[in-house]
């Protein structure tokens, strides 16, 4: 995608301006909407986004439309993006087999995301299957993968602990994400499903997986953080002090997760996201008119 040098926010990547990857999230801020958006409306949405230059637009997801009503008009909408003149790569979210089949049919998607828990209940709740069983789905996913030139994204979901009483510990983290990269993973996201994290326990558990993979260089750990609006900058900043430089984020912090809990705790915004990153000098490279576009179209999809 061509945009005019000063359109971008920081364009450029070098030791002193790293490269920051955000990932887009569109599918976490609808899946919870109880009232259908319109399928022309998701992709009209959809094609602003894709203009602006984020690494990867989390788009849609192949899962039942019984879990997931609002969006079971994916393959749909994927037919209509406009994928000609956009840099960002297309994320879908899988829940089992099935969906990894169906997904790595698609040509145009890049990648395939599935979220792992670590929770015994939350996996149970969110796939109807065992961690065990899951591990087991991500294996067979990695062969899809490989077979059909996609990547794998594995959400390490109730990352930094969980609602259920569950047993949770970095060393739990550390233990499955090894065995995840052992079976062949490579990007790796630590998601706070309920936005139970804090810049303390971001700060305890980030550096012991990047120490963990330090001689990966082939392994990416992101952040798919949810958080209410009063602590996520304290979050960011933790996490990007701590050398991170992949983030999911949703344009206002839409979204949430609607297997977890009644009471959705939202994305980190991601204007607020490019503010904090914009003052830190991060490359971004971002479509300042194209952002502003996609940023005021989402109220029609956020009614």
């Amino acid at each position: 995608m061509s945009n005019a040098p000063s359109n971008k926010v920081n364009p450029g990547s070098s030791a002193e301006n790293p490269a920051v990857k955000i990932i887009e999230c569109p599918r976490d801020a609808m899946q919870g909407i109880h009232n259908f958006i319109d399928t022309d409306i998701k992709v009209a949405y959809l094609n602003k986004l894709l203009k602006v230059g984020f690494d990867t637009i989390d788009f849609g997801s192949f899962v039942s439309p019984k879990a997931i009503p609002q969006l079971r008009d994916t393959a749909e909408v994927l037919s209509k993006l406009e994928l000609n003149d956009t840099s960002s790569k297309l994320l879908a979210i899988v829940a089992n087999l099935k969906g990894v089949q169906e997904a790595a049919t698609h040509q145009e998607i890049t990648y395939l995301g599935f979220p792992f828990s670590i929770s015994e209940t939350f996996q149970q709740r969110n796939t109807n299957a065992s961690i065990t069983q899951s591990f087991d789905t991500v294996k067979q996913m990695l062969e899809i993968c490989d077979r059909a030139n996609k990547e794998a994204v594995v959400y390490l979901s109730m990352g930094f602990g969980n609602p259920y009483g569950d047993e949770w510990s970095p060393a739990i983290v550390t233990d499955w994400a090894g065995k995840l990269v052992e079976a062949g993973v490579t990007i790796l996201s630590l998601s706070d499903t309920t936005g139970v994290s804090s810049p303390e326990k971001i700060r305890s558990l980030v550096p012991v997986l990047f120490e963990v993979f330090r001689h990966h260089p082939q392994v990416e750990i992101g952040l798919h953080l949810h958080s209410t609006p009063e602590t996520r900058l304290e979050k960011i900043d933790a996490a990007y002090e701590l050398g991170c430089r992949r983030f999911d984020s949703a344009i206002k912090g839409y979204g949430g997760c609607p297997m977890a809990a009644d009471d959705l705790t939202g994305n980190l915004a991601t204007e607020e996201l490019i503010q904090y990153l914009n003052g830190k000098g991060a490359a971004m490279q971002l479509n300042i008119t194209r952002w502003q576009e996609a940023l005021a179209y989402s109220s029609r999809v956020f009614l």
